[in-house]
């Protein structure tokens, strides 16, 4: 059996104005690490099979382009010919993603072929390090001055220039988790001496000054993108070097101190939370991902160096987003345009924006609050965040990806970046290659412990042993769990020892679904849970969500827990616009939805009727494809047809398997019959077809006017635009709303195969009064080429136009072609 390198310091700094003091020993309750926790159930282990199978393989495939780029730079600084990499911003850090994914796997399980594989990728990627430790291709190879330095998609002009927007500091976050990920999987230090060597050189030009960057003064700014404190704080976890930790500080204690952005959209300081220093901030703001990573940067320091610094910021900001912010999926970055956190209730469903990585970012983020205080009801939250919004992210195939989760569908818009379904991939693909390093690391918040305790967090069939008091306790855990409610622990220390067992009694199985105040049950009568041990029922004592249960542990002691898994209907609190009238289905701690595939109709022309008895509520398991073994329900409901209204069913699946089997409308917030009337129908598909007088450079078709429609063209339907032989840089002027924000343009191209293909690039123009200006797109955002599909961009700030021009380069001796267009204005 591999020897598997972990060390967890459980260590303090009393900083005293100072940050390099070494670590005192202090209580912390620790995590039981996932590859120490064995898993047997059939909701979790089917999912890491498929992760290993194909989830990790996929991306590998996927990120081949990130490989090729590292390999091109290596041979750069070694002076071999070869074409120059592209310029790309954070490519790098998808690939890391995927290879921290992949060493989890290997932790789990041999893989030789796989640890080869690696084992040549981090030579690539050490050939592509500097000497003195910078690792970032666009700078180090010069391709930088292709693109615009500067705005929300520039890199600077030298390194280190324009840390706001450039991703080298969160590139190097993830490759040191990965690296840290690699070392406890293999003992190798071949990635972990890389990922030290930049972390090193990072300390010295941002805080103590090096020649050869920034003029020699301390660079002295944090990141605009967190994720650099995360794994610096994986560094100091494996290697005990206090220089790690002590950077992650400083670099939590400069964000909005030192440098303040300026301007709006992604240049704004809330975007990247500088707006004020961080324990002053007292409510979420700006990009979600980017806020979940520092505040679980910050709870986690706050851990470590058990200081209180940042509890008044942390406990604000959680509560505000509990009460104002959080869809009841655990999405967090309801809004489109900065991925990120509207104003107080803006909460919207078919708009949700809802990033899966920002839902990943909720997990880490309660998780470690819970590391923090001890108290249960942050794991609930990270429970909600992970089965339903989190889980959404991916197929049940493992190679479909969600990056844009809506709470609402009406079957044609192309929410999910120009797709009105899956994707395979994205251009920007940080959402999948979260997920390949999310589902390994599940199993790693089932247990934690500290010197008197043993807790509960995630409940799955799995085994473990956690030392306690001297003796090591082996659990067994039996559970069908989040379908059923029944909970088997087999107790065994290996001598009888005396601790306290936390039972986690989840917020779900009360009066509300998740903590707050935004979600409440209809009926929000408590059901009742039941514990009992070696077969007597306990009086249950609960104190911080945990049920304790303090006795001397014998070998062979059976704890049960029963929690009462039903159907349950939510109202939301009144402030929410969007779900006035409305109810959404739980069961446990998973949120429901109703999909057209099983229901015939647009999912909107049903109405909820609350059941007078619970035997008008009916449960199915299916049997087989993509959702087999899975539990969909029945609720009664009032069907609004065209000839009136007729009471009937609705089915219902988990939120986590919507769009598995084929596009059609979805709703997981519904109309209650109490509020509908004959006038809210719906056509199914809700098509939105206008057609618009364009202006265009030359047109093989004498085009003068084109469909903006939100429905996806026919296959082989006839383009409703193609450009000419004799123009080599055509365009399209399309008339704008000046009165609306523009919040996406999405073009579907024609490509027949032969004459007429995707062009090879495009970009938008937009016209402010007699003006034409640059379209600057978001930061994430590219002009993608795909096919098949509506290629998607954003403004990167508020944009009010009277036109916008997209402009083509035909691939050379082809034309270039539009199928449609849709233009998508904020609400």
């Amino acid at each position: 059996m591999r020897k598997l390198i972990y060390v967890i310091i459980s260590g303090v700094f009393f900083l005293a104005g100072c940050y390099d003091r070494k670590p005192e020993k202090s209580h912390l309750i620790n995590p039981v690490p996932f590859y120490q926790v064995k898993l047997e159930d059939k909701f979790w282990y089917p999912r890491l099979k498929t992760q290993s199978e194909v989830l990790v393989p996929f991306a590998f495939e996927k990120t081949q382009n990130a490989v090729e780029n590292l390999r091109r730079t290596g041979n750069f600084l070694k002076g071999i010919p070869d074409e120059l990499p592209f310029a790309h911003r954070y490519l790098s850090s998808d690939l890391y993603k995927v290879m921290e994914g992949a060493a989890y796997i290997l932790m789990l399980e041999q893989n030789k072929s796989l640890e080869v594989k690696m084992d040549s990728i981090i030579q690539i990627i050490g050939d592509a390090q500097k000497e003195d430790g910078y690792l970032y291709v666009a700078h180090t190879v010069g391709v930088k001055d292709r693109y615009d330095p500067w705005g929300g998609a520039g890199m600077g002009d030298k390194p280190y220039s324009f840390v706001l927007h450039s991703h080298e500091l969160y590139n190097m976050g993830h490759m040191y988790e990965a690296a840290v990920a690699y070392y406890q999987a293999t003992g190798k230090r071949n990635w972990l001496d890389i990922a030290e060597k930049n972390a090193r050189h990072i300390n010295k030009v941002f805080f103590e000054g090096n020649e050869n960057y920034n003029d020699g003064k301390p660079v002295h700014q944090a990141p605009g993108h967190e994720e650099i404190e995360l794994g610096l704080i994986k560094l100091f976890r494996v290697t005990g070097d206090s220089l790690y930790l002590n950077m992650a500080k400083k670099f939590l204690d400069i964000r909005g101190v030192t440098y303040n952005p300026e301007g709006k959209g992604v240049m704004s300081a809330t975007y990247s939370q500088q707006h004020l220093p961080v324990a002053q901030q007292r409510e979420p703001v700006g990009h979600a991902v980017r806020a979940a990573y520092l505040y679980s940067a910050m709870a986690e320091v706050q851990s470590l160096l058990k200081t209180d610094e940042y509890t008044e910021a942390l406990n604000s900001i959680w509560q505000n987003i509990m009460d104002t912010r959080m869809h009841i999926t655990g999405g967090l970055g309801a809004v489109h345009g900065i991925e990120g956190f509207g104003a107080e209730y803006e909460l919207p469903n078919a708009g949700a924006y809802n990033e899966t990585c920002a839902s990943v970012g909720n997990v880490f983020f309660n998780f470690r609050m819970f590391l923090l205080t001890g108290d249960a009801r942050y794991i609930d939250v990270a429970e909600v965040a992970l089965y339903n919004n989190s889980l959404a992210g991916v197929s049940m195939s493992g190679n479909n990806f969600h990056y844009v989760n809506p709470l609402e569908f009406d079957g044609e818009n192309p929410y999910n970046f120009g797709n009105p379904g899956r994707s395979p991939w994205f251009s920007t693909a940080c959402c999948p290659t979260n997920i390949a390093r999310l589902i390994p690391q599940v199993s790693g918040m089932a247990y934690t412990y500290d010197e008197n305790n043993i807790y509960t967090g995630l409940y799955m069939g799995s085994a473990t042993s956690i030392p306690v008091k001297g003796s090591n306790v082996n659990i067994r855990q039996i559970t069908k769990y989040p379908f059923e409610g029944n909970v088997r622990f087999e107790i065994s220390p290996d001598k009888p020892t005396r601790f306290i067992m936390n039972l986690r009694i989840p917020t779900w199985s009360g009066k509300q679904f998740v903590p707050g105040e935004l979600y409440s049950y209809l009926n929000n009568a408590e059901s009742l849970v039941v514990i009992k041990i070696n077969g007597e029922k306990i009086k249950l004592k609960i104190k911080d969500g945990f049920a304790r249960i303090n006795r001397r542990w014998e070998k062979g002691d059976i704890v049960e827990l029963s929690l009462p898994i039903t159907v349950k209907y939510n109202t939301s609190i009144d402030l929410v616009e969007e779900n006035r009238n409305r109810v959404a289905i739980t069961r446990g701690p998973l949120v429901y939805c109703a999909e057209e595939i099983d229901n015939g109709d647009a999912v909107l022309n049903f109405a909820v009727a609350e059941p007078s008895s619970t035997s008008e509520i009916r449960e199915n398991i299916f049997s087989e494809g993509e959702l087999a073994n899975i539990v969909q329900v029945s609720v009664p409901v009032i069907h609004i047809t065209s000839e009136g209204k007729a009471e009937s069913s609705l089915k219902l699946v988990p939120y986590f398997a919507w769009n598995n089997r084929g596009q059609g409308s979805m709703a997981v917030w519904l109309p209650q019959s109490s509020s509908v009337n004959n006038e809210t129908r719906m056509i199914a598909g809700n098509d939105k077809v206008t057609l618009h007088q364009v202006i265009v450079s030359c047109s093989a078709q004498n085009t003068s006017e084109m469909e903006i429609s939100s429905k996806i063209p026919q296959e082989n339907a006839e383009p409703q635009w193609v450009s000419c032989p004799t123009d080599e840089n055509p365009w399209v002027e399309i008339p704008c709303n000046p009165e609306q924000e523009v919040q996406s343009f999405s073009v579907y191209w024609h490509d027949n195969g032969t004459d007429c293909l995707v062009p090879e690039e495009w970009e938008l123009e937009f016209r402010s009064g007699n003006t034409w200006q640059p379209f600057q797109i978001y930061a994430t955002d590219h002009y993608s080429t795909f096919k098949k599909q509506f290629n998607m961009v954003h403004p990167a700030a508020p944009l009010n136009c009277s036109a916008l021009k997209l402009k083509m380069k035909p691939k050379p001796g082809k034309l270039a072609g539009i199928q449609s267009i849709r233009i998508d204005y904020t609400r």
